[in-house]
């Protein structure tokens, strides 16, 4: 009995190392020439070597502004689908991505993965239910507005100076 255990458990470990790692990388105001794998001027070794052991998803549409970007990004539907189509989610504001919404985090869960988020959320924080640990990521690292000063750690208002 006991060596059909050990048996059960090895074969548990081996399949779950058979799904491969998803790091996926969402930059916000990067060109086309910032970075190496199109401008060999551009150092960043580390994201280099990620892109050349991965796949790197250049080709596609994406939004001019952060919300309907990341909007479109976590649930794989156009942004006027989402009611993202015209505007950032600014500090403090009542609205976000609807808690309705199945975003990657919750499909990745399913398929079994740990989903860690890091970084800025940018998709409404008015309620829990709209923030990243309530949608399916397992810890969230980061800010939940637009911009965050790296060193108060306050947002910044462009027209009454720092939120909090």
């Amino acid at each position: 009995m006991l060596r059909l255990v050990v048996t059960i458990c090895l074969a548990a470990t081996v399949v779950a190392f058979t799904q491969p790692n998803i790091v996926l990388i969402m930059a916000d105001d990067l060109g086309w020439g910032d970075v190496p794998w199109h401008e060999p001027l551009a150092i960043a070794p580390t994201i280099l070597n990620l892109a050349n052991t991965g796949i790197i998803l250049d080709r596609h549409y994406t939004q001019p502004i952060c919300s309907p970007s990341r909007g479109a990004l976590m649930t794989g539907k156009y942004p006027a689908r989402l009611g993202l189509q015209h505007l950032i989610i600014g500090a403090g504001e009542p609205w976000g991505l609807m808690a309705n919404e199945t975003i990657i985090a919750n499909y990745m869960k399913q398929l079994g993965y740990d989903c860690h988020g890091v970084g800025k959320w940018h998709l409404g924080y008015c309620s829990w239910a709209l923030t990243p640990t309530q949608r399916g990521f397992d810890s969230f690292y980061g800010y939940y507005n637009g911009a965050i000063d790296y060193y108060s750690k306050s947002v910044p208002d462009r027209n009454h100076g720092n939120v909090y």
